[in-house]
C-alpha cells in the first residue's frame, strides 16, 4: 500500500505529477493545506497580538512627539529595529459625499473628477486638490487607524579585525 502524499511530498513534486494525482488525493492535499494555511493565520495573529502588546504604546509616544499621526516610524529595542507602521485608512460619509457630487453637477461639472461611483474618494487625490476643493469635502471625510504592523529586524554588527 502507498504512503499517503503530504504537504511536503507536495512541494517535492514536479507539477505535472501532482496534476495527474486522483481527485481525491487532490482534496485531501487541499484539506491539509487549508488546515496549515489556518493554523499559520491563527500563529501570525497570535505574533501579531504580542507584538502589537509590546510596541503600541512606545510607537504611540513616539508618534505624538514627533507630531506623526500615521505611517512608518522607526526605534529600537536591544539589537532590533521595529518598524512601527499605522496605516491612514480614511471613511467617507457615502450621504455627504452624494451631495457634494450633486452640487458639483449642479455646477455644470462632472462629479466623476472628483469623487467615484461608489463615493469614495482616493485620498491621493484628496491631498493633491487645492484647498477650496478639499474643505468642501472635509465633513463627509473620517480618518481611521489601520491596523498597525511590526516588522523586526536583527542589527548587524560590525566585524572586529
Amino acid at each position: 500500500m502507498n504512503e499517503p502524499i503530504t504537504l511536503d511530498h507536495l512541494r517535492r513534486m514536479p507539477m505535472g505529477d501532482v496534476a495527474a494525482l486522483d481527485p481525491v488525493t487532490l482534496a485531501g492535499l487541499q484539506d491539509q493545506a487549508n488546515v496549515a494555511l489556518e493554523r499559520a493565520k491563527s500563529i501570525k495573529d497570535l505574533l501579531d497580538g504580542v507584538l502589537s502588546r509590546r510596541y503600541a504604546d512606545r510607537a504611540a509616544m513616539l508618534r505624538q512627539e514627533i507630531g506623526k499621526d500615521f505611517g512608518s516610524i522607526r526605534f529600537d529595542d536591544g539589537d532590533v529595529q521595529v518598524v512601527a507602521d499605522l496605516p491612514k485608512r480614511p471613511v467617507w460619509d457615502q450621504k455627504r459625499l452624494g451631495e457634494i457630487a450633486e452640487r458639483i453637477r449642479r455646477a455644470g461639472e462632472d462629479p466623476a473628477e472628483y469623487v467615484e461611483t461608489t463615493y469614495k474618494v482616493a485620498e491621493r487625490k484628496f491631498t493633491a486638490w487645492p484647498q477650496n476643493i478639499r474643505e468642501a469635502f472635509e465633513a463627509a471625510r473620517t480618518l481611521k487607524a489601520g491596523k498597525p504592523t511590526f516588522k523586526l529586524s536583527v542589527a548587524e554588527r560590525e566585524a572586529v579585525a
